[in-house]
């Protein structure tokens, strides 16, 4: 009667040939560059948060109350607007000019251009005005994040 045994265990009284040795370099060398070939090739599936940007509308508006500032979410590879971000979170205040403690508030207000995400808040003072803003997008695990300056004017 014969016993099977496996790999391990066929080994664990003798030392492998060199044959043997070759031959399992091979398949790890093999199977580390199948591997390295999936993770490339995969990469363009797994786009993350840079693959997208933020834009302003239009970077200057006038000073004053309920004011409306907008911005675009575009994908920038087409190019094409983002619909379907969810906005998580958004700030302005007016950091680009070391005023960071004066912000206002932003109450969402929705917009008739796709992609555009546009906010209503009072801008009491000219000059620049930092909003911040985060959103999901379907199918993204990251969240994207933007920094867009406006200048208010009189």
């Amino acid at each position: 009667m014969r016993v099977r045994l496996s790999g391990l265990q066929r080994w664990s009284h003798r030392r492998p040939s060199i044959h043997e040795v070759l031959e399992m370099t091979r398949k790890f060398i093999s199977t580390g560059a199948a591997f390295g070939l999936v993770l490339t090739l995969a990469g363009p599936a797994f786009a993350g948060a840079n693959d997208y940007a933020f834009e302003p509308v239009k970077a200057e508006v006038k000073k004053g109350d309920d004011v409306v500032v907008s911005v675009r979410l575009k994908h920038k590879a087409t190019g094409k607007p983002v619909t379907d971000a969810v906005i998580i979170q958004s700030r302005i205040d007016m950091s680009p000019d070391a005023m960071g403690e004066m912000a206002s508030p932003l109450t969402p207000v929705p917009s008739n251009e796709p992609g555009v995400y546009s906010f209503k808040t009072d801008l009491s003072m000219q000059g620049r005005w930092l909003l911040s803003i985060a959103a999901k997008v379907q199918g993204e695990a990251e969240t994207v994040v933007g920094k867009i300056t406006f200048r208010a004017t009189r």
